[in-house]
């Protein structure tokens, strides 16, 4: 039996949370789900967006699920990442059969270094304006590229880019690019290749299957994420992971869409995916592939997909038909 923290959120969060548990519950494996609270609504409530509470339920944890946070997902998200140090952020990029992809045969991953980087928040006004602090260490480069090229042995794939602008952040990109050559003399048999950042964003509208694996720094990797989702259909399809050493937290990269909430009408697909995502972190692959598959053919069908996806049909009847798919 695997302890799973769940973590619902704000907004669709919670709706497609429950749509995901519902499909988890008919693969053939045990789950004991632990709920803790999280986000905006959480946070008017008793003034903490994230208690201490949620983050002990976490740490005691094999894994977690996360729906969403609205405003407050700074102080949710980037708090867990750092206190539980969750070094990678994985993003595939992956087309599927009946949505509004670019590209029919897309499917790469992003590994996005996630402690530091712009997003460390140190920032402060000046006289002119305001400044803000990019920190890059050989640590966490040497971490995230060791994790890039490990994950790309472990699941077949062939080829790592590093992408960075070391051309004119000289000395932060510079550190980032050569631990990534550094790292990659310990896998010889890996194609492997880096690209400024400015041409990968180019090369992803004209060239994406060029790209593998992906590794990259913090707020490059974040821009060419949302980049990537728009590829493939939007951000109602793009599951994420957070991973570090001891610990992962899977959540569907969307917001919490306040307009939407209480409708029924949210995309359930990257919280399944995610919950795929997670399944894989437990080595579950098996059931992993079965579930992503479940999904792919509610899509390819097309016949009881939310309405973003064409259809007319509910987060729960979407949810169901998965289900149904998995159950026969």
């Amino acid at each position: 039996m695997y302890k799973i923290a769940v973590i619902p959120g704000d907004g669709i969060g919670k709706e497609v949370m429950e749509a995901t548990l519902h499909v988890l519950d008919a693969l053939d494996i045990e789950f004991d789900y632990i709920f803790a609270d999280a986000g905006d609504e959480y946070g008017e409530k008793t003034g903490i967006a994230l208690p201490k509470e949620t983050v002990d339920v976490v740490k005691a944890s094999q894994a977690c699920l996360f729906g969403a946070a609205g405003e407050t997902a700074a102080d949710v998200i980037v708090k867990l990442r750092q206190e539980l140090d969750l070094y990678v952020n994985l993003r595939p990029v992956k087309s599927y059969p009946g949505t509004n992809s670019i590209f029919d045969n897309l499917d790469l991953v992003i590994v996005r270094e996630n402690t530091e980087g712009l997003y460390i928040g140190l920032e402060e006004y000046t006289e002119d304006g305001a400044t803000a602090t990019r920190v890059i260490t050989r640590k966490a480069s040497e971490r995230i590229c060791k994790f890039a090229f490990d994950y790309a042995k472990k699941t077949g794939r062939e080829k790592v880019t590093a992408i960075h602008k070391a051309n004119v952040l000289k000395k932060t990109d510079g550190v980032f690019k050569d631990t990534f050559y550094e790292v990659a003399r310990d896998y010889p048999d890996m194609e492997l290749d880096d690209r400024y950042v400015d041409a990968t964003a180019m090369f992803f509208i004209t060239k994406p299957e060029m790209f593998d694996v992906i590794v990259t720094t913090n707020l490059f990797g974040d821009i060419l994420s949302d980049e990537g989702a728009g590829l493939v259909g939007g951000l109602g399809l793009i599951p994420s992971a957070n991973i570090g050493d001891n610990q992962g937290l899977f959540e569907p990269v969307h917001g919490s869409a306040p307009g939407l909430a209480g409708k029924g009408k949210a995309n359930p697909s990257a919280m399944i995916l995610s919950a795929v995502l997670m399944l894989e972190y437990l080595n579950e692959n098996d059931a992993a592939l079965k579930l992503e598959d479940a999904l792919v053919e509610v899509l390819m069908e097309g016949k009881t997909v939310t309405k973003d996806l064409g259809g007319s049909s509910s987060t729960m009847e979407m949810a169901d038909a998965v289900r149904e798919k998995l159950e026969n």
